[in-house]
């Protein structure tokens, strides 16, 4: 019997324009999603009020359509589902998985000077952010509570070493992970999750209800996804997300981490970068054909 019809997502976020990188990855995901007979969904990932921007998305939008491909139904935009991940991180809270982070990032930076100052490294997490080491986890619930009240700005954290600790509980010493896809070559293999190299993961940011690593990992779960394409930057936040998906009983999709565009400088491109933007291709006259091609992907999506 045949399996479900696979699910792919494009999820862009509306904090600037489009360029090349983007295209290929969107491209890919569209091929792949043909190849194999599946659906493939558009989301605007648009958590973050600070940088998100209505003409951002507007841009992606046609951005995408100028491309040629055409997505399932119409997007989710997770702006309009704050209180769906807010829903999760309560859970976590009364499950004594997650607390109140009230550090600072002054804070943070005297702790790691000082360590480092006495010739000890600070260990740090695949961004090189020094990890979570803060006396806000020994705070007992009571001055939470007050602090929180109080108003006192405030991340919340995953308790990790807890949370893995419950998994295999749960699980009978089966700990998280996911299959890694080889397009081309057609196989699979698993990699065991190592959650501990993010540390107490921020999982609801001062600024957000929820963050990257919530949502999306809630946004895949609820849309049935089940190929995650994306690029090689976020490898190492699936170690995160498998942690989440065992915790919170969602899937694991597959994850297949594609190489990043590189600009004439050896850099990822991006859009902080300025680096060359669709939108500006298309101004110059550049057909949406040559885009592909360029790309290495011919025809139509």
């Amino acid at each position: 019997m045949a399996g479900p019809q696979p699910v792919f997502r494009f999820a862009p976020s509306p904090n600037g324009l489009l360029h090349l990188g983007h295209a290929a990855s969107a491209l890919l995901n569209a091929q792949l999603a043909s190849r194999l007979g599946g659906r493939l969904l558009l989301r605007i990932e648009d958590i973050d009020p600070g940088r998100s921007r209505p003409e951002f998305e507007r841009a992606i939008r046609e951005d995408l359509a100028w491309l040629g491909l055409d997505f399932a139904e119409p997007p989710r935009r997770q702006s309009e589902h704050i209180a769906d991940y807010a829903a999760v991180l309560a859970t976590l809270q009364r499950e004594g998985l997650a607390y109140p982070c009230f550090c600072t990032r002054g804070l943070t930076a005297r702790l790691v000077a000082e360590r480092e100052a006495g010739g000890a490294a600070w260990p740090r997490d695949p961004d090189g952010a020094p990890l979570h080491a803060g006396p806000c986890r020994q705070l007992s619930d009571a001055e939470r509570r007050r602090r929180v009240a109080a108003g006192e700005p405030h991340a919340l954290r995953l308790a990790t070493d807890e949370a893995l600790r419950r998994i295999l509980a749960r699980g009978g010493g089966a700990a998280p992970g996911w299959d890694a896809w080889d397009p081309a070559a057609g196989d699979q293999r698993r990699v065991p999750a190592d959650p501990a190299r993010w540390g107490d993961v921020v999982i609801g940011r001062k600024d957000v209800a929820a963050s990257y690593h919530v949502a999306v990992t809630h946004d895949d779960a609820l849309q049935g996804v089940t190929h995650v394409v994306r690029g090689e930057d976020l490898r190492e936040a699936t170690h995160a997300h498998a942690l989440l998906q065992a915790l919170l009983g969602w899937p694991t999709p597959v994850y297949h981490h594609h190489a990043l565009l590189l600009g004439p400088d050896g850099r990822k491109l991006s859009k902080s970068l300025g680096s060359t933007a669709l939108r500006a291709l298309r101004a110059e006259g550049v057909s949406a054909r040559e885009v592909r091609r360029r790309l290495g992907f011919t025809g139509s999506p």
